[in-house]
């Protein structure tokens, strides 16, 4: 999915972690199993022993369900895992969403809270005298701003600081389930270019409802996005599927993911983009697609580990600038892919993060002329020692779809 924003600055099997990151255990004889979960508990709480970070606070995002497999509800009540640097970890859920927790007990043990009860005190009382907090990015304010009455010497920061970069590298597991949702993802796009989603005469929105139940017929557990954008809209990265038909001529850009599960994993992402043509081909379009094709080709070469993030932009983006079309690739060149649809690493100009095995991400450079047409191709890659692995591998040739 095209980004729009830049990051913070920050079928081959693939390492999980470069051997700087393997973890000297700090957690409690109980939590140390050999489990990936368990693992990223200990990975968690060695860069807490580095930052100087005391407890982490897990709500709503990535990080919760990455470490206890629990995927909280956006609910108005607090779902928040505690994880001090030293003891064991609590996960404080509501009551009635207790029910949906697997507990682990090796990892943590559950507290669930009553309607009578005050959360934000019950997590409190679990901090304790601890002050150095990181709290997940998409608590929502309201929890942050009572945990901060609460907890009035605390010092809070972003956990993402802690956790993105582990996250980041994705363990083999991780990689089989983005593998399985790119492959499906990839069925909807062989679909798509092959004429059995119709496109001329239905409307943008009509289109992007077809691939989302397409995308869901091939196992994604939920549809996250669907762009259809044709025509002269396609030239909007982000446009909104709406009631525009479809007419013979037009270019149209389809962006489209959801999320997968596998042998109960949480849901991990897939995200592809392909343009193809309505009917007739509209004059120069051709040579707009073969320079983003080939800017695609030649950023997904770049992404070989030890390159820098900024390096594997600037391969997509010389291809465009060398064809004229520089000033048309208006947005970076990728995001990092897991259990959210952007994460890091960030494909863009100011980053200058290596890329390491098991990183995950998009390659997708486009063009867009306002007022005529765009273009764009996304893939999701893994680096690997090995070289890059495309996940997504159906056609990027220019495809004419007469339905």
């Amino acid at each position: 999915m095209s980004p729009e924003s830049t990051a913070p600055a920050s079928r081959n099997p693939v390492s999980t972690a470069p051997a700087s990151r393997n973890p000297v255990s700090t957690a409690p004889a109980s939590s140390r199993q050999s489990s990936p979960r368990s693992r990223r508990f200990e990975l968690v709480r060695r860069e807490m022993a580095r930052s100087g970070v005391q407890v982490v606070l897990c709500s709503l995002g990535a990080d919760l369900p990455w470490l206890t497999g629990y995927e909280a509800m956006p609910l108005e009540r607090l779902t928040m895992l505690v994880l001090p640097a030293e003891s064991d970890p609590t996960l404080v859920v509501p009551a009635l969403e207790a029910p949906r927790v697997e507990v682990e007990d090796s990892l943590f043990r559950l507290r669930p809270w009553a309607e009578s009860e005050d959360p934000v005190s019950i997590v409190a009382s679990l901090v304790g005298s601890a002050t150095r907090l990181a709290v997940s990015d998409r608590t929502w304010a309201v929890f942050l701003m009572a945990l901060q009455d609460a907890l009035p010497d605390g010092r809070f920061c972003p956990s993402s600081k802690l956790t993105g970069p582990l996250r980041a590298v994705k363990d083999e597991a991780e990689i089989a389930v983005l593998a399985a949702a790119a492959s499906a993802a990839d069925r909807v796009a062989d679909q798509l270019m092959g004429g059995e989603v119709p496109l001329i005469g239905r409307s943008e929105a009509d289109v992007s409802a077809d691939i989302g139940r397409r995308l869901v017929a091939e196992g994604h557990s939920r549809v996250n996005f669907a762009i259809v954008a044709s025509g002269p809209n396609s030239a909007s990265p982000h446009h909104e599927p709406g009631s525009r038909l479809i007419e013979a001529g037009d270019p149209v850009v389809c962006d489209f993911g959801g999320s997968l599960t596998l042998d109960g994993s949480p849901g991990y992402c897939s995200d592809t983009t392909r343009t193809v043509v309505a009917g007739a081909i509209p004059d120069g379009f051709s040579e707009v697609y073969d320079a983003v094709r080939r800017a695609q080709a030649d950023g997904v070469a770049a992404a070989t580990v030890g390159a820098r993030c900024a390096d594997v932009d600037s391969a997509a983006r010389d291809v465009l600038t060398g064809a004229g079309l520089g000033e048309q690739f208006i947005h970076r060149t990728g995001h990092g892919i897991g259990l959210e649809e952007h994460e890091a690493p960030y494909i863009v100009s100011t980053s200058v993060e290596q890329l390491e095995p098991g990183h995950a991400f998009s390659v997708e450079p486009g063009a867009y002329l306002p007022g005529r047409y765009g273009v764009r191709i996304e893939d999701i890659v893994v680096a690997t020692e090995a070289g890059p692995r495309r996940l997504n591998v159906s056609c990027r040739e220019l495809t004419v779809v007469d339905a």
